[in-house]
């Protein structure tokens, strides 16, 4: 579990927590950019309900899906930065400034105030059981050993799943053919049905497949096991050094949001996020709670859009 530490961790997000007279006063709204019910929606949720009774206000989760995530995003990008305000968004928007570069409404940086990383997660490079490997260096040494005739699955071209599988690609020194669907779903029933071999879906959708014999995992897309699949190598330790592509989920403000009042906000989901229902909730469901200070934030985003963007722009993928 990532919950790091916190002593000093608590200290420090509740450094101005003493100082935010009357904040809040007013219900709060924690827009997501993705539709409702989604991966995101489930840490949104808890921390909704939880945020609601520590702060004395209605906290409002306002689903605003639309173009990769950028809808949600330019709506918090140009609100007033007073605090009442979130975005509670994902790797999605780490993709968005190249994927989407010259139609991107807002700056992924210059207009957002990093609050925490809330929860990581981990994709799973999955094989159907008709593929004779059964690790990651068996995959890798039979796809060099036919050249684009292995064929991946994503739940389509430039999100998270296609750029897992082009960075392992490129990290493997393999070919293999993408077959972009529209969504996860359709993606996952395809593996299943052994129509397309390999794939990298998310662990809480393969954790049932991989137990019903449906889907044999590989390796997790992570730098470190995840707790939910401990026998599962990851993909660097399995055969990729150097190989971590791991789904985060963070919330933002508007650039300009008080210092005292993010610092307050963070110091309270700290403390949620280290209550054992909310950790067994989001451990049970697949994902590893992740912390870190507002300025650790900040830097995890400009490295993980830097990252990403190098991908992209080596894959030639752009949006249509």
């Amino acid at each position: 579990m990532r919950f790091a530490a916190g002593a000093a961790l608590l200290a420090g997000g509740l450094a101005g927590a003493a100082d935010t007279p009357g904040y809040p006063a007013r219900p709060i709204r924690i827009v997501i950019p993705f539709s409702a019910g989604g991966a995101t929606d489930v840490p949104g949720r808890m921390i909704a309900q939880k945020l609601t009774a520590a702060l004395g206000q209605q906290v409002i989760i306002d689903n605003r899906p639309g173009a990769g995530g950028m809808l949600g995003s330019q709506i918090v990008a140009r609100a007033q930065p007073d605090g009442y305000t979130m975005l509670l968004t994902g790797t999605a928007f780490s993709l968005a400034p190249t994927i989407y570069r010259g139609k991107i409404a807002y700056d992924a940086i210059k207009d957002f105030a990093p609050v925490a990383q809330v929860a990581l997660t981990a994709n799973v490079l999955v094989v159907h059981p008709s593929l004779p490997p059964r690790s990651v260096k068996a995959l890798i040494a039979l796809a060099q050993s036919q050249p684009g005739k292995i064929d991946y699955a994503s739940s389509g071209t430039g999100g998270a799943q296609h750029l897992m599988s082009v960075l392992f690609v490129s990290m493997a020194r393999v070919n293999m053919t993408h077959v972009a669907y529209k969504g996860s779903g359709p993606a996952t029933a395809d593996l299943v049905g052994g129509h397309v071999k390999v794939g990298f879906p998310g662990i809480a959708i393969v954790i049932p497949h991989a137990k019903a014999g449906r889907l044999v995992p590989l390796g997790v897309t992570t730098a470190r096991r995840a707790p939910q699949l401990p026998d599962v190598p990851t993909i660097a330790e399995a055969g990729v050094p150097g190989y971590d592509a791991a789904v985060w989920y963070g919330i933002l403000m508007p650039a300009g949001s008080p210092r005292r009042v993010i610092s307050r906000v963070y110091g309270e989901l700290i403390k949620l996020l280290g209550l054992p229902d909310v950790k067994d909730g989001l451990e049970a469901a697949g994902y590893d709670i992740a912390t870190a200070r507002p300025e650790a934030f900040a830097a995890f985003l400009k490295a993980d859009i830097a990252k990403w963007g190098r991908v992209i722009k080596e894959a030639g993928i752009q949006s249509n």
